[in-house]
């Protein structure tokens, strides 16, 4: 047996190649051997000499607030790994692969390595861990399990627009005068949004989620904007109240006094008709007697 470093040693047909530190890393050592016509032959031993990464970094590329939808570069950086043919790297988010990538290199010597992934943000991606992992696979003669070098996660941090849970323009609000007015107006976005609201005829402005005016008047009416705003933009809802009068009232007096004109109509009937014309005496025969019934009226006497 030949080859240009280490030691070999002889047991019969068993050869032993001990190498103490191996610089090499392209080499291809030779096996001779006499075959059963006495001639002599050699064979090419097939050796890998490979090294783990020494680190593997990641890192995001994006230029500016990195906000929802945005397009960022993920990069996986491999220092000294060899033979790159053989390493595979993969990107992950949380547990979650996002995807491998290999290396068109066939260099025998340690090199380094980056690869690049596209991804789109998204607001889920606000607290995520971002991570890559780079593994050395140099088949069932190689290490078992393979070796694999992880990088430190990095968290995200997503800012993203204020998202109403409201509609922008609600139906319009008809509300009783005297009554309590309440509206709402919410939103979700990173940061947490602020919230301005802007009164009719520009009665001012209050800072608060949910908007109540005790017993509303007439110039309460009008249109009510909440305007939800944070780093990344601002958004707009809009209430269009309605101050109606309270009727009932009216209604009820209405109906009180109807009822007191129709008692008053009743008595008045009672007394300059009824009483005169109805009131006597009556036989109970004229009562029942067929045709024409006469009565007589014969005053009452005290």
């Amino acid at each position: 047996m030949e080859a240009s470093v280490g030691n070999t040693a002889g047991n019969g047909t068993t050869f032993t190649w001990t190498v103490n530190h191996m610089n090499e890393w392209d080499l291809t050592p030779k096996c001779f051997y006499t075959n059963v016509n006495n001639k002599q032959c050699c064979s090419n031993l097939a050796v890998t000499v490979y090294q783990p990464p020494e680190n593997v970094s990641f890192s995001l590329n994006h230029t500016g607030l990195l906000t929802k939808g945005a397009e960022v570069t993920l990069q996986c950086s491999v220092l000294n790994v060899a033979p790159a043919e053989n390493l595979t790297v993969t990107f992950y988010r949380g547990q979650t692969p996002l995807g491998h990538m290999t290396t068109n290199s066939s260099a025998k010597k340690p090199v380094s390595e980056t690869f690049s992934l596209s991804y789109n943000t998204s607001k889920e991606d606000n607290g995520a861990e971002f991570w890559c992992e780079a593994k050395l696979e140099l088949g069932a003669e190689g290490p078992q399990p393979p070796l694999v070098v992880k990088s430190d996660s990095l968290t995200t941090t997503v800012y993203y627009g204020p998202e109403l849970k409201v509609p922008a323009v609600p139906a319009p609000i008809s509300i009783i005068r005297g009554e309590t007015l309440h509206l709402t107006c919410l939103a979700e976005g990173n940061p947490n949004p602020l919230y301005n609201w802007t009164l009719p005829s520009n009665k001012g402005h209050r800072s608060v989620i949910n908007l109540t005016i005790e017993s509303v008047d007439f110039q309460d009416g009008g249109q009510y904007v909440c305007a939800v705003s944070n780093k990344v933009k601002t958004v707009n809802v809009t209430f269009n109240v309605k101050i109606q009068e309270n009727i009932l009232p009216y209604i009820i007096v209405a109906i009180v006094a109807a009822m007191v004109l129709l008692l008053i109509g009743s008595a008045v009937f009672y007394i300059f008709y009824y009483k005169k014309n109805k009131m006597g005496e009556y036989r109970l025969k004229d009562v029942f007697r067929l045709g024409t019934v006469h009565h007589t009226a014969v005053p009452l006497s005290l």
